[in-house]
């Protein structure tokens, strides 16, 4: 499989209060990630993902209803931050099937969302601008939580199990495919969102919107209803 193609190098320098807010947030975040998981990548997967689907949500609820208040077009955010918690969603039910979650760290995600889902929601009713911010510094540091977990598997530390059968589904992998094929698309997709929560962060500040990230291709997940009608 041909790895996709994402800029290592992209980093948004903090500039001002808000963005230092949410650099330092995100570096304390990635402190505790560190400490606790250490070197398991996979584990660090399982719970990290859930925390990664909460601001898609958050976002797309609250543009939404601010759009209704306003009787406005939201200029394709809400769908787009949809698609977001959509995508890093499937990223858990990916991790889940590789590293199985102990009872410890189901209590974990338990507590962990319910703290952050509160926190982030305050936040975004506070500063959208900061909370897309945030997104952003987190995906930088997913990105390079993914490339540690490349190296992990490329130096023999970690086995390169088969992909769970959710993952080809999803992305589209051949039937041989490993987990190294689905970091590098998980690892694109996190560079998708780092840049894309960047531009929003920048066109609520009125600064220019850089380039994205392609988002690797993936399937339409459709409701049920959809598929029996």
């Amino acid at each position: 499989m041909t790895a996709p193609f994402i800029d290592l190098s992209v980093h948004h320098n903090p500039k001002g209060l808000s963005d230092r807010v949410a650099y330092g947030f995100t570096k304390v975040l990635r402190w505790c990630a560190d400490t606790f998981f250490a070197e398991r990548y996979g584990h660090r997967a399982v719970v990290l993902e859930t925390v990664a689907a909460v601001p898609g949500m958050v976002g797309a609820t609250i543009n939404h209803l601010a759009c209704l208040r306003r009787m406005c077009d939201d200029k394709g955010w809400i769908k787009t931050l949809m698609d977001e918690a959509e995508n890093e969603r499937m990223h858990l039910m990916t991790f889940i099937e590789i590293s199985k979650p102990t009872l410890f760290e189901r209590a974990v995600i338990i507590g962990v969302q319910w703290v952050f889902y509160i926190c982030f929601f305050a936040l975004y009713l506070i500063s959208s601008k900061t909370a897309h911010r945030v997104v952003g510094y987190f995906e930088e540091e997913a990105v390079i939580s993914y490339t540690h977990y490349l190296a992990e598997i490329d130096e023999g530390r970690s086995a390169n199990v088969p992909a769970p059968k959710i993952a080809k589904d999803y992305w589209g992998l051949p039937a041989d495919a490993t987990l190294r094929d689905v970091v590098l698309v998980v690892r694109a997709d996190e560079a998708h969102h780092r840049d894309v929560n960047h531009g929003f962060a920048n066109e609520l500040a009125g600064l220019p919107v850089g380039p994205v990230a392609e988002c690797p291709p993936h399937v339409t997940l459709e409701p049920n209803w959809k598929k029996a009608a």
